[in-house]
This record gives C-alpha cells, sequence and structure tokens, in this order.
C-alpha cells in the first residue's frame, strides 16, 4: 500500500483486497476514487466548451434567418381559376415548398381564403367545413375559424398560418405565407 491516505488507494468494486481479485482485475486495476475526481480545470474547461457550442448554435439561427429574409417572400404562384371553384368548395395545393400543403376555400361570389392544412396542435391535416364556417381537426377533434383562421375549439392554441391571396384577370394566386403568434 502506498500510504494511510484512502483516495490514493487502488479500491476494487467488491472492496475486497487486490490479492483476493481475479486475475483480470489485477491486471486492469480501477482506482475507483480517482475515477470520480474532477478537476475545477477540466470542469471549466468543459463549460466553456458547452458555452461555446450554445452560442455556435444560436448564431447559426440568426445566420439562417438573416438568409431566409434576404431571399424575399414567397413566389408569387397560381393555384387555381376564379370559376374552377364553386362557392362553398375547396381545393388542396401545395405552397410555398413542397412538403407545404394549404387548402384554398371559395366563401362567395369575390372572397376566397386560405390556410395550411396542417393543425398548429399536432399537424393534423385539417378538413374545410365551409357549412360550419369552420376547418376541422379530426385527430383531436380540433376547430378553427374559416375566416380568420384562429381556434375556436379543442386542442390548438394557435392560428392557423394563413396563406396571403390576390385575384387578378380570373386567376387566384398564392403571394406569400401570413404567420400569426398570439
Amino acid at each position: 500500500m502506498i500510504g494511510s491516505d484512502r483516495e490514493e488507494l487502488t479500491i476494487s468494486p467488491d472492496g475486497e483486497s487486490l490479492d483476493e481479485q481475479p486475475k483480470w482485475r489485477q491486471d486492469f486495476p480501477i482506482d475507483w476514487p480517482q475515477a470520480h475526481y474532477l478537476s475545477r480545470r477540466d470542469f471549466t474547461k468543459f463549460m466553456v466548451l458547452i458555452s461555446l457550442a450554445f452560442t455556435a448554435g444560436q448564431f447559426w439561427i440568426v445566420v439562417r434567418n438573416f438568409l431566409r429574409k434576404r431571399r424575399g417572400e414567397a413566389p408569387i404562384r397560381q393555384i387555381a381559376t376564379a370559376d374552377q371553384l364553386p362557392i362553398g368548395g375547396s381545393l388542396a395545393f401545395i405552397y410555398p415548398e413542397a412538403h407545404d400543403t394549404c387548402v384554398l376555400v371559395r366563401t362567395d361570389e369575390k372572397t376566397f381564403v386560405a390556410y395550411s392544412q396542417k393543425c398548429t396542435h399536432l399537424s393534423c391535416a385539417v378538413v374545410p367545413q365551409p357549412d360550419k364556417n369552420r376547418f376541422y381537426c379530426p385527430c383531436h377533434e380540433g376547430s378553427f375559424d374559416l375566416a380568420t383562421g384562429a381556434p375556436i375549439a379543442g386542442p390548438p392554441q394557435r392560428p392557423l398560418p394563413r396563406i396571403n391571396l390576390e385575384v387578378r384577370r380570373g386567376g387566384v394566386y398564392a403571394t406569400g405565407v401570413e404567420v400569426k403568434t398570439i
């Protein structure tokens, strides 16, 4: 034994002496008191590295938002012609990216509304019900107002993202996405 200081001794996990241990444990002794020791310098290095990682992550978010704003608004894309959709009818479409499903509803002769088809609760597909003046989410019985996209029943807390529309020369065009927060 090296000394009387308990922290300098190599202690086996079962507490037996080194002579009573199996051969493999004698060849690879584990210094249990020192295995759990962490110096202040190592702790400080760890904290600095973690802080740098969080800072780099925040910087990456700022850069992505800057690049997203620089790209400009969503593209202008024709969805349908005005006479293609009857009053009370709906049409599913993709906007602005290939994975963004949306739904267009004609509420009266001159009014069209369009929203993202993903429920803001768990991204289930909402179903337009113009006769009840709502979008219905069958997953958890959620409902959104047809005119505003605001949640009116069920677990959803945020409104549906609205697709900005323009009607010109008989065509209905999507011009951007408006995301409202509460």
